[in-house]
């Protein structure tokens, strides 16, 4: 279904895949675009994106996603999203203790990097601690047997500015929003039946009001499933922690410009936020997943917060470990703002861009940003804008919704190279108060 440019839109969810597509549509003459959005702002607690920093690494061991990377690096230098683009570089190792997983993930990522013509020359490489001291002066630990390599061309995007500034940009060129538990939360997805099939007419929120639509888009993340039970077949909910040190106002200063340090065993972190003072940290892990016994489909434990305040016990170790061998004077300092943060995962780490199953393409799911979805902010809704404009209603081939998940019991998303670790279900979390030793 090919839909004009006046028809009206309903986009569900302000996270980064909704907004994406919203200035998009909004720049190729869609005149009649509504986001619904259940938190009171935007950012919104309910999106993954809302967040200090998310990292922006160009190499993939896929060429073809490398080269999607490359587009998006070249969009970030734009008016709008420039002020959130920091190219501090990447600071690519692993530690002597790394299993061998984690060490050929490395080279496979170093090779992707040192065989792309332009990457190629901001590639360096780290073969001992005075090579990464020389390329990080701060970090001033051990770094046992740390080694890997700096890709200058890299570096992270302020993802919560990011979105506000794309907020603000859509407002401006017309795009109508409603935000809110009750007006902006969206219940259901209203289906008529057709002689073509069951189709779309709008949505109804919470507050019992139906909302009519040509087309209805779906980009609520990890609670995609809830509108598109479909989806809970091919994306799982899932989410890795997040924890942060407060720093004074002379430790983030010391810390500026260094790259985000990522040791593929431990964990990564960034440059400290110079408004907050905070430094960003994430464990390395499988991620967590919050699977129903009946359905087997996951979800978020509930409201945001219901998994803030706490980090799982193996995550702390990892975290403090991490700090102990780079910068070993915050290692025993506070953790705050700790919470998980929970985002769209498929099988294969693609993302999805596709008509809802038996809705007569009334319903397009945008989902599967798989924990590695916003560096391509920029441009996401530029795919979009395609799958609208194609006469034969056709997506990339990598972005179509595909075959549904395996048995119960398979470790959904395992095969993915650069995750390492298990996955573990949110009720098996340790939250034992003493931290677990590696």
């Amino acid at each position: 279904m090919v839909i004009s440019k006046q028809d009206s839109i309903i986009i569900v969810g302000a996270g980064a895949f909704g907004l994406s597509t919203a200035l998009h549509l909004s720049q190729a003459g869609y005149s009649n675009i509504t986001v619904f959005e259940q938190d009171d702002e935007v950012p919104s607690a309910y999106s993954a994106a809302n967040d200090l920093n998310k990292i922006m690494r160009a190499e993939y061991e896929d060429p073809w996603y490398t080269e999607l990377t490359m587009e998006a690096a070249e969009a970030w230098k734009a008016p709008l999203f420039a002020p959130h683009f920091h190219r501090v570089g990447f600071l690519h190792c692993v530690s002597g203790k790394a299993p061998a997983r984690a060490v050929d993930t490395l080279n496979r990522f170093r090779a992707a990097a040192e065989r792309h013509p332009i990457l190629a020359k901001h590639v360096v490489s780290l073969d001992s601690k005075a090579d990464i001291q020389e390329a990080s002066w701060q970090l001033n630990g051990s770094l046992p047997g740390w080694n890997g390599y700096l890709n200058k061309f890299d570096g992270y995007t302020h993802s919560g500015n990011a979105l506000r500034s794309v907020h603000r940009a859509t407002r401006d060129q017309g795009v109508r929003f409603f935000l809110g538990k009750v007006s902006g939360a969206v219940e259901s997805i209203v289906y008529e039946q057709t002689p073509k099939g069951r189709k779309s007419k709008g949505i109804r929120t919470k507050d019992g009001k139906f909302h009519a639509a040509s087309l209805v888009i779906v980009a609520a993340g990890a609670l995609a499933a809830k509108l598109v039970p479909e989806a809970g077949q091919r994306v799982d909910a899932k989410c890795w922690s997040v924890a942060h040190v407060r720093l004074t106002d002379e430790e983030t200063s010391a810390l500026r410009g260094i790259p985000v340090v990522y040791a593929r065993d431990l964990g990564f972190y960034f440059e400290p936020d110079p408004k907050t003072n905070l430094l960003k940290l994430c464990p390395m892990g499988g991620g967590y997943i919050n699977t129903d016994k009946t359905t087997g489909v996951s979800l978020p434990p509930g409201a945001p917060g219901a998994s803030t305040g706490f980090l799982p016990a193996e995550d702390e170790a990892k975290i403090r470990e991490l700090l102990r061998q780079t910068i070993p004077a915050l290692a025993d300092r506070p953790l705050v703002k700790k919470s998980l943060c929970w985002f769209a995962d498929t099988a294969d780490s693609d993302f999805i861009i596709d008509y809802a199953p038996d809705s007569s393409s009334s319903v397009v799911l945008l989902s599967g940003d798989s924990g590695h979805g916003f560096k391509m902010f920029p441009i996401f809704g530029k795919w979009v804008a395609e799958l609208l404009a194609s006469s034969k209603g056709q997506t990339n081939a990598r972005w179509k919704i595909k075959d549904p998940k395996p048995k119960a019991g398979e470790d959904w998303g395992s095969g993915v190279s650069w995750r390492i670790g298990n996955t573990t279900e949110y009720r098996d979390i340790k939250r034992s108060t003493e931290v677990a030793k590696l």
